[in-house]
């Protein structure tokens, strides 16, 4: 807030954004969100803490209390902050010679639509559909990813795509050794079988809801990039899609009610972690 306060925002914007900053829930005082603003000081200091606010508040807690710079090796910051940097930098450099926009310029606005997006915040500073086919794409699987475990951010988590692909890889040795034996590790630990299950089980979960729920959204008219990202941006609770009608220039407020419930529904789903409520689907459930 004193940061937001200090490089330009008045007090009751500073105060607003910094509460939907931390809490990554993206809600501005304004319409054209953090565009609003047009400041480079404003969109990294935003940046940065939509970023910190991403990682797990434990580790934090570790890091600031005792020092321990260990605390911060964990592997789901360095995938987090790896794919973070790759989505913004990448992003910048095509908006940079595709559309010719300063360099420093794509940098801030890609680095903080990005952060936005991973963080599940949902601010914007522009429309980032208008750079072009690969920063849609890109922010299309950006809003699957998340941010880490532990944080505010929604997604399906950093620490998640670290043991599935261990996982793969220890299976692609297994098919050159059969006989050897290899153990699933994320960092130092061992995976053990029931944690690999869980992530396996909540991915697929996370993939079965939204191909569902797009379905659906198709079913009532709209077009695939509406109906697909509207659903992904719910179920991980980002909040922009992509197209005219949900992107980050864009709302929701044109869609029905058979719609709105659709994504009502997925964005609990994904707030509550899925498998805590699709348990409460099975029958067996009520019969224990």
């Amino acid at each position: 807030m004193i940061a937001y306060d200090v490089f330009g925002m008045s007090h009751f914007d500073a105060l607003n954004h910094a509460l939907t900053t931390i809490a990554t829930g993206g809600f501005s005082t304004h319409d054209a969100s953090f565009g609003y603003f047009d400041s480079y000081a404003l969109r990294w200091i935003a940046t940065f803490f939509m970023t910190v606010c991403s990682l797990p508040f434990s580790i934090l807690i570790v890091f600031f209390i005792k020092g321990r710079l260990d605390a911060l090796r964990d592997p789901q910051i360095l995938v987090f902050l790896g794919y973070l940097s790759a989505f913004a930098v990448s992003a910048a450099l095509y908006n940079h010679l595709r559309n010719g926009v300063d360099l420093p310029l794509a940098l801030s606005h890609s680095f903080f639509n990005f952060a936005s997006i991973l963080s599940t915040t949902g601010y914007a500073s522009e429309d980032y559909t208008m750079w072009g086919p690969f920063a849609v794409a890109a922010a299309f699987f950006a809003t699957f990813m998340g941010g880490c475990s532990g944080s505010t951010a929604g997604g399906i988590k950093a620490y998640r795509f670290v043991i599935i692909f261990n996982i793969i890889v220890t299976g692609l040795k297994r098919l050159i050794y059969p006989n050897a034996v290899y153990s699933v590790r994320y960092g130092n630990q061992i995976v053990d079988a029931d944690t690999q299950r869980a992530v396996f089980l909540f991915f697929s979960a996370y993939i079965f809801i939204w191909v569902i729920g797009s379905l659906a959204m198709a079913l009532a008219g709209y077009d695939f990039a509406t109906a697909s990202s509207a659903v992904i941006t719910a179920l991980s609770n980002v909040g922009p899609g992509i197209g005219s009608l949900i992107g980050p220039a864009g709302n929701f407020a044109t869609m029905h009610d058979p719609e709105l419930y659709i994504l009502s529904l997925a964005m609990l789903l994904g707030r509550l972690e899925v498998l805590t409520v699709m348990v409460l689907l099975v029958p067996i459930f009520w019969r224990s």
